[in-house]
């Protein structure tokens, strides 16, 4: 039995398309109100919202650089003033820089951990201090097979991944006994408008035999909204593609 998260209020990042849009709206047919943040595609953003509130859901979209204290400040504030507080945050705000070793730059290295990995620090900031206060809270962390294996980005998306999953455990055993619980979802080779021309070779990789969908996605990131006994945690999806 899984908690209900009929109610709840989510704040999901980089909501806007892709696995983060799927993930919003898996929340909201769970019952949760959701926050849609984006960036720069503000249409997207907005469409996401409108087919949350078709489900009877609240929500409203909210522009803000997730990689920015200024902006998440703003942020929060403005959500918890529209919402009344934030109950579950997920953090998949991210970008996919590909780039071999003799192309990657400094400018690419230090933006890749700022928009993947800072941007998972200052949000949970943000919002864990209300969690606690009220001793209910999920944060939920959107890595990568990359954080383990060699992956098809560089060097440098490993690098995020693997402290964004290092960054879960740590708030993980330093708020389980607050009720706030800290997790996060690796997905692998999910078929999104940035997966690229390359899905018919990297589907003959995985032993399932097709790449996953961003509403396989966003299944694991209900069950572990829903389980207030998993903590620290990385639940892979990956179609088999490795093994923890």
């Amino acid at each position: 039995m899984t908690e209900s998260l009929t109610a709840r209020v989510a704040l999901v990042t980089g909501a806007s398309r892709g696995i983060g849009r799927a993930i919003a709206l898996a929340l909201a047919r769970a019952g949760a109100d959701v926050a849609v943040n984006y960036l720069e595609r503000e249409a997207d953003a907005q469409a996401t919202a409108g087919q949350i509130r078709a489900l009877g859901r609240r929500a409203e979209a909210f522009q803000a650089d997730v990689s920015r204290t200024v902006e998440v400040a703003g942020l929060v504030e403005q959500v918890g003033h529209q919402f009344g507080r934030i109950d579950i945050l997920v953090n998949n705000a991210g970008i996919a820089l590909r780039r071999g070793l003799d192309e990657l730059t400094e400018d690419d290295f230090d933006r890749t951990l700022l928009v993947n990995l800072k941007s998972a620090f200052l949000c949970t900031q943000a919002v864990f201090p209300g969690m606690r206060e009220r001793a209910w809270g999920r944060i939920i962390n959107i890595s990568s097979g990359a954080a383990r294996g060699a992956g098809v980005v560089g060097a440098h998306y490993n690098a995020s991944k693997a402290g964004m999953e290092g960054l879960t455990r740590g708030y993980a055993a330093r708020l389980a006994r607050d009720g706030v619980t800290v997790n996060a979802v690796a997905p692998s080779l999910i078929e999104t408008d940035m997966t690229g021309p390359l899905r018919a070779e990297n589907a003959a990789r995985i032993p399932v035999g097709r790449m996953g969908t961003g509403d396989e996605v966003a299944m694991a990131v209900v069950m572990v909204a829903g389980n207030g006994y998993m903590t620290g945690q990385t639940v892979q999806v990956n179609g088999g593609l490795h093994f923890n």
